[in-house]
């Protein structure tokens, strides 16, 4: 049975903690399932893990909603968020509801939103139309260029004030949680128990309602994931690495595959015409 909103809400009255991963297609997504994750989220971080892109402002609308669609279609029990590429609100706030119905029309339980200059025009409107939001505060990556050096967001007073009204305002948007990426433990433990709603954190320490990280990064199958935050819970790169190598081993030595991993023919008029075909 699909996990419901209600349902997280629930853990964060309780005190329980909210299992949170990125999944981006049919493989993924049913393991995750599988394992009892709470809530999947189908990251625009697919650009930089899965596509090779610099950035996640340069992932289209299509390319999210696909997999999306593969996610929502191959999963039964978690709560499947799909995280909104900058296109589908960023350039232009006004279409941002009409986005919001297709990813919900393709299985999605609820819509996930990063803090940038007009939020106020975009969350409002969608969970208006009854469109469940979970937001984003903190590092957001789609803003990236606007946040200077760091990526530690909410240093000082007047940037840790910021992160507690962007909070309030979401909660009082009616957001049912909200992500905290790269936000220095004891402010994310404050905006924590200020809230209502769940915080789920990333590099946000161990006080948020739950934590979320990115598969590919905490199955260690992305080298390039060097993060303060992130603990490698498997390596499948060198899982993989072997697995390939010893492939490629056999098929040059022609011990794969063998004959019982081969066709056999059946019928004999193919097997007499195959044999005079040779001695010709």
């Amino acid at each position: 049975m699909r996990n419901t909103i209600e349902y997280i809400l629930l853990k964060k009255e309780r005190n329980e903690k909210i299992t949170v991963l990125t999944a981006y297609d049919r493989v993924f997504a049913p393991v995750v399932d599988a394992a009892g994750i709470d809530i999947i989220l189908v990251g625009d971080s697919m650009a930089n893990v899965v596509l090779g892109m610099k950035s996640t402002i340069d992932i289209s609308f299509e390319e999210m909603l696909n997999h999306t669609r593969a996610v929502a279609n191959s999963t039964q029990n978690a709560l499947v968020v799909g995280d909104m590429p900058f296109c589908s609100y960023q350039n232009d706030p006004a279409v941002a509801v009409g986005y919001a119905r297709q990813f919900m029309e393709v299985g999605c339980q609820a819509l996930k939103y990063e803090w940038f200059e007009r939020v106020s025009e975009v969350i409002p409107a969608v969970i208006a139309e009854g469109f469940p939001v979970m937001g984003h505060i903190g590092f957001t990556p789609q803003s990236e260029d606007k946040l200077g050096s760091s990526r530690v967001q909410g240093k000082d007073v007047e940037a840790a004030e910021r992160l507690i009204e962007q909070a309030r305002l979401l909660e009082e948007w009616g957001c049912f949680s909200i992500v905290l990426e790269c936000v220095p433990w004891k402010l994310a433990r404050l905006i924590t128990n200020k809230l209502t709603i769940p915080t789920i954190g990333i590099g946000a320490g161990q006080y948020c309602s739950g934590q979320v990280l990115v598969i590919y990064d905490m199955l260690g199958l992305n080298k390039e994931a060097q993060f303060k935050f992130l603990r490698l819970f498997g390596n499948l790169y060198n899982n993989a690495l072997e697995a390939i190598k010893k492939y490629k081993t056999e098929v040059v030595q022609g011990t794969f595959p063998t004959e019982q991993e081969s066709f056999k023919i059946t019928d004999p008029d193919l097997e007499r015409f195959l044999l005079k075909q040779e001695q010709e």
